[in-house]
């Protein structure tokens, strides 16, 4: 992905205070990041700037900001499920307790709800011996919920709990939401930090090259394309169609298109088709092959479905199924053209959020809450543990929010998907 900016964006993450406590890590590590120490946003040389945007680099500092053992931490979780939530907060967890010794870390449950002091909802005590087994599962130890609180509410908890390192564990809405959090706990110059582990399974966040998940996602849907690549070959014009996550980025459905080379179209909500376009080219297929794959994101051909608009509480739209709508369309289509077709349609979405993380994604999210819990320790606030050019990172939360990652339909992915499905470069 090529990085483009016109001006110097500001990357400076915001500090509590002067680091006055000596890192307890000094017996444990030989290497510690200076605060001088920074990554370029640049990764080819025609994109440098004068001076070049770079970012802080993540990992522990020799001297931190709170002093361990007299503080208590609290975790989150918002948003969907995704593959490594558990692994996170195991993480977070066994950095905190063993290699800060901090003794108290409260679990916040169902998401920013339970934050709220007025949701009334208990956080659990989490304890190493508590979350030692829990990246075996899928989804949250602590549960999960969508939508915003008041900030003074969940300020309220943290007064009350003595928390002042909090991990916030979401995607766009989670982070927004701990932002606005830091801006009215600096208005009442309460010196808590807010620490950001960015999570989407769609990986549409800036300035994280891949999210936690992702290669787990695209693992267990490369299993369901290649389910449909069996469907489809097991009939005559048989055509298997798989619904993936990806509701305006198309990542997912992109790579395990790439993963599973039997895909014949790839559709997702970066790149536009019309119906008919797409039927047509669909149509050549089965008279030259008999049987086609079909991997379609969630948010792709919105604008073909009519209907009114509604929201989540997030205030997310709510999709239109995409999915049922192109079989009920591809039905109709070839009884009115008097051809035979056989459509299977598969939907794993919740199936594949669900499952426990895979060796790639455990060991990322390991990396990426050992580094959030150097981050808070620090005194460090507003920001989110990024992963670019080959380094963690610590982005500031409001550059990370600015917009969302997508697919460049002139980028080289999308251009080894064209090649990879061989599907008509515009429908």
């Amino acid at each position: 992905m090529a990085f483009v900016q016109n001006s110097t964006p500001n990357t400076q993450i915001p500090i509590l205070g002067p680091a006055r406590f000596q890192s307890p890590l000094q017996n444990q590590r030989d290497v510690f990041v200076e605060d001088g120490s920074r990554v370029l946003l640049a990764s080819m040389l025609d994109e440098l700037q004068n001076p070049p945007a770079t970012f802080e680099l993540a990992g522990p500092r020799r001297q931190i900001f709170f002093n361990p053992t007299e503080i208590a931490c609290g975790i989150v979780t918002c948003g969907g499920l995704c593959p490594g939530l558990n692994d996170v907060i195991r993480s977070v967890v066994m950095t905190l307790s063993y290699s800060y010794g901090v003794r108290r870390i409260y679990g916040f449950r169902y998401g920013y709800a339970g934050l709220a002091a007025s949701q009334g909802i208990e956080p659990l005590l989490l304890t190493p011996e508590m979350v030692q087994d829990i990246h075996d599962d899928g989804g949250t130890l602590l549960g999960s919920s969508r939508g915003p609180q008041e900030p003074a509410d969940m300020i309220e908890r943290l007064q009350q709990l003595g928390v002042q390192v909090l991990f916030a564990v979401g995607g766009d809405g989670t982070l927004r939401g701990a932002s606005a959090l830091v801006q009215e706990l600096q208005k009442r110059n309460l010196a808590i930090s807010v620490i950001g582990i960015p999570k989407t399974i769609d990986n549409d966040i800036e300035w994280i090259e891949r999210s936690f998940g992702v290669a787990t996602a695209v693992e267990e849907a490369t299993r369901a394309l290649e389910a449909a690549h069996a469907e489809a070959r097991g009939a005559y014009n048989g055509i298997g169609l798989v619904k993936l996550m990806g509701r305006y980025s198309g990542f997912i459905t992109a790579h395990a298109t790439l993963a599973n080379a039997d895909v014949n179209f790839c559709l997702v909500p970066e790149v536009p088709f019309s119906l008919a376009g797409f039927l047509a080219a669909l149509e050549e297929r089965l008279l030259t092959r008999h049987h086609a794959v079909i991997a379609l994101a969630e948010g792709a051909g919105q604008d073909l479905i009519e209907g009114e608009v509604a929201t989540d509480a997030s205030g997310n739209v709510k999709l239109k199924d995409i999915g049922l709508f192109l079989k009920e369309a591809m039905a109709r289509y070839f009884d009115q053209k008097g051809l035979e077709a056989t459509i299977k349609y598969i939907d794993p979405s919740y199936i594949i959020r669900s499952v426990p993380a895979n060796a790639v994604d455990s060991e990322y999210c390991l990396a990426l809450g050992q580094h959030a819990v150097h981050a808070g320790m620090s005194g460090r606030t507003d920001m989110m543990v990024g992963y670019w050019n080959q380094h963690f990172t610590h982005v500031p939360i409001s550059m990370a929010t600015q917009k969302r990652k997508q697919i460049d339909p002139q980028s080289e992915l999308w251009q080894q998907v064209l090649g990879a499905t061989g599907q008509p470069r515009g429908m």
